[in-house]
């Protein structure tokens, strides 16, 4: 019997990448999922390939969008993983647009479910997790906009309604997960290759090959998995190709 036996799990931003690989992996403990993101085709894609996923087609930005999942499925673990692309331009190329885009959707999507959950939409006992980035700890580069700063406001986010929660005596556990190193086969890993490569002046495989200690995607999956459990102590974790840590 898996670790998820009888509980719901939702993920939002679940059709592709490191959020398709947290649906693959907590299915395979035992959990009714549901897979949230706005891609319709994606979604459908996911579903032809993963038996047992249960599918929404929504975004996650939008006010009505936490009213609307928990009416599909009240989940038990609810994973924000939604993202946008960072820009890949110096600052002084950018748009407004351009630099707050993880803004509008990274911590526009985390607001708005656990703002949901504090004003309890969620049962006692239901855990959130967030999923950051290595970049909200080592501040990233400089061609990447405002995307750094839209994952560590995550890990604040987390921190503050974990607080909050504790305060109105909810039961619930707020989480950040902080994956440590970009991924490859990733649309935000590849994307985050070829921009900071090109900014550096070196070929993308000479950039990976400088990386070390890097986790995969299946990596960030099992993380969630032992979140999911409840067991460990704090709020923000990372996760490398070394497992599973509280973040210093």
């Amino acid at each position: 019997m898996g670790s998820l036996q009888g509980q719901n799990v939702v993920v939002v931003g679940g059709s592709r990448g490191v959020g398709r690989a947290i649906v693959e992996t907590v299915l395979s403990e035992g959990a009714t999922v549901l897979a949230v993101a706005r891609g319709a085709a994606d979604l459908k894609e996911l579903s032809w390939e993963t038996s047992g996923v249960k599918t929404l087609a929504a975004d996650a930005t939008q006010e009505a969008a936490p009213d609307t999942v928990f009416a599909t499925l009240q989940p038990d673990v609810l994973v924000i993983c939604a993202g946008a692309l960072a820009p890949s331009a110096p600052v002084q190329d950018q748009s407004w647009e351009d630099f707050s885009a993880n803004w509008d959707m990274d911590v526009k999507a985390s607001f708005l479910f656990c703002k949901a959950a504090l004003q309890g939409r969620l049962k006692p006992g239901s855990r959130v997790v967030l999923i950051s980035s290595g970049a909200a700890l080592s501040g990233g580069p400089p061609n990447s906009g405002g995307y750094s700063g839209a994952k560590r406001m995550q890990m604040f986010l987390a921190a503050h309604c974990q607080k909050e929660a504790d305060r109105l005596g909810l039961g619930l556990r707020f989480m950040a997960l902080v994956p440590m190193r970009i991924m490859p086969g990733t649309g935000v890993g590849q994307r985050g290759i070829d921009g900071v490569s090109a900014y550096l002046g070196i070929s993308p495989a000479d950039f990976l090959a400088s990386m070390t200690d890097m986790q995969t995607p299946a990596d960030v999956g099992l993380a969630v998995v032992t979140l999911a459990g409840g067991k460990l102590q704090g709020v923000s974790f990372t996760v490398s190709g070394s497992g599973l840590a509280a973040a210093a």
